[in-house]
This record gives C-alpha cells, structure tokens and sequence, in this order.
C-alpha cells in the first residue's frame, strides 16, 4: 500500500472535513427547516441552536456508525489515498450539484456510493463488505418509513393530550417544546453523520499503519469532524431549508414538534446500532408523516416525488463519480 507524505496526508484529511464541512451546510436544513418554518425561531438563531448540539453529539453517542463506515462498506484492505479521493470527490460534487438545485438528498448514501464507487474501480466488486452496505440499503428504506410512523403515532398521541386545551395554549405550549425537539434532532444528525467522516479518516489512517495494529477512532478526529459539521451548520443552506419547511407541507409547532421528535428517535436507534442513515430521509418522512396525518392532500406529493427521485439516484451516482476520480487521479 502507498505510503503519503505528510503533506498528502495532510491535504486528504482536509478534503474529508471540507466534506463534513459541506454535510453541515447541505443539511443545515434537516435539523432547522421545521423549526424555522413554524417561526419558532429565526433562521440566524435556529442554526446556531443546531449547530451547537451538532458539536457536542460526540459526548452523547458512541462511534458504532464510525466503526461500520470505515471498516463495513469495503475492505480496509484496498483502501489507501487514491480510493479516499474518490470516495471524497464523488461524494462532494454530487453534494454541490443537489444543493445548488435545492434537492435534500443524502450526503452519507453520496459519501458511502462514492467510497463504494472507487474501492470497485481499484480491486472489483470483492472489495465490497455486502454485509454492511446491505445494512444500508436497508436504512434508506427503513429510516423514512419509521420517521414517517412515529411522527404519526406522535401527532395522534399529542392531539389526544391536548383535546381539552384552547388552540393559543397549544401553539404557545410546542413552540417552546419544539426548541427541544430541535435540539434532539440536531443531537442525533451530528451523532450520526459526523461518525462517516470520522470512519473515513480512520481507515486512511489505518492505511497508512499510524493507528497501530486496530482500527479505532482518534479523539482529534472526533472533535475535528464534530467541529467542521458544526461551522458548516452555523452557515446553513437557505435553498434546502425552504424546500423540507415549507414546499412538502404547511407546518405548525405542534406538527413541527412531532416531526422532529419522530425523526430524533430513529436517528437515535439507527446510530445505536451502527447503521450510517441518511439524516435527510429521516426529518423527510417525518414531515411527510405529520402532513398525511392531517389529510394526504396536505402534502404536496410532487415535491416529495422529486426528493424521492433524488434519494434513489445518489448512490449510483455518487458510486460513478467517486470511480471517475479515482481513475482520474490514478493518471498522475
């Protein structure tokens, strides 16, 4: 395997972090877009609130889903320099491409379709671990349906405890219980999405024989990847965050509270089990979920239609892209 220079090692470990960097930005709106479509909070405001509980997830959650990404996907084996710059790059220029056309898809499925992508284009599909990617595919399937139950179930459970209390006392009551909700959500999106950067740098890491003979998760790269989705957060991206707040359905704090909590509480269990979901399919069924829980044609289909689309092309694409760079940096 390669060894790198410092300076290699250097300007590939910041590559990842300006992936993190991006994640940040590109799903500033999964942990806010509810938040601020109710007016509980002003945009300058929410992605601060969120930004904070972003960088503090590493004290809350322990690194299965760093465990899973880096060492799960494919075999630590091919990975050396070149398939991390592919993996990086796929997974970043799809995440432009989707951020500049407003679209919420999944910086983790780029980023696992891009790591994917080029450890194929090095060693053929045995390179692929089918039994972690298998784990994946299931989340992309299973974190939008249970987000969009339990935001259900959450609607249904909040309507009946509140059925004797006056319209203003509810809208005053969940706008301050959606701060909370917020926050959970926020906790549980840095608790899940920073760990596949962290699992990234890790294994590049392990490559190079400076993690020692087991693979583990430095504390400098947690704090380091915790820190950069934090500032990308903080930056926010405006585009996203009208499209999940406003464009999918028409929400009020008590619909806002239940989505976020839905969405929270299944970030929560994938990241106790070490299965990398996507953030973005989450808080998207459970918006979906509290609008059909009004009536179905509360929700314009549509616009969940086209996230949908999005959802279903990222890690092909992402797996082509990333193959792309690693072909490409292979020529020099």
């Amino acid at each position: 395997m390669e060894a790198l220079t410092l300076p290699m090692l250097i300007a590939l470990i910041a590559v990842a972090l300006l992936f993190d960097f991006l994640n940040g930005l590109h799903d500033a709106a999964n942990s806010i877009a509810t938040v601020v479509a109710t007016r509980v909070l002003r945009p300058q405001t929410a992605v601060a609130w969120a930004a904070f509980f972003n960088f503090i997830a590493f004290a809350v959650f322990g690194l299965h889903v760093a465990q899973t990404v880096g060492t799960g996907i494919v075999s630590a084996s091919v990975v050396d320099a070149s398939v991390i710059f592919g993996a990086l790059s796929g997974a970043i220029v799809w995440n432009i491409v989707t951020w500049g056309l407003g679209i919420p898809s999944s910086s983790s499925h780029a980023l696992i379709g891009g790591l994917t992508g080029a450890a194929v284009a090095k060693a053929g599909f045995a390179a692929v671990v089918y039994g972690g990617l298998s784990i994946t595919a299931i989340g992309i399937v299973a974190s939008p349906l249970l987000g969009f139950v339990l935001a259900q179930v959450l609607v249904v459970i909040v309507h009946w405890a509140s059925r004797h209390s006056t319209p203003f006392a509810v809208d005053r009551s969940f706008r301050v219980l959606q701060l909370i909700s917020a926050a959970m959500y926020s906790l549980g999106h840095g608790g899940n999405d920073a760990q596949k950067t962290m699992g990234i740098i890790a294994v590049l890491l392990f490559s190079q024989g400076l993690l020692g003979n087991e693979f583990h998760v430095p504390l400098w790269v947690v704090l380091s990847c915790q820190a950069a989705m934090a500032l990308g957060t903080l930056l926010g991206g405006w585009r996203i965050v009208h499209t999940m707040g406003s464009r999918i359905t028409h929400l009020k704090p008590i619909q806002g509270f239940c989505a976020e909590t839905g969405g929270a509480l299944t970030l929560y269990l994938a990241t106790a089990l070490g299965v990398p979901v996507s953030t973005t399919h989450t808080i998207t069924g459970a918006i979906v979920g509290v609008g059909a829980a009004k009536r179905a044609a509360a929700v314009r289909w549509t616009v969940a239609q086209r996230i949908v689309i999005a959802w279903v092309l990222t890690l092909p694409a992402a797996a082509l892209l990333g193959a792309l760079a690693f072909k490409a940096v292979r020529l020099f």
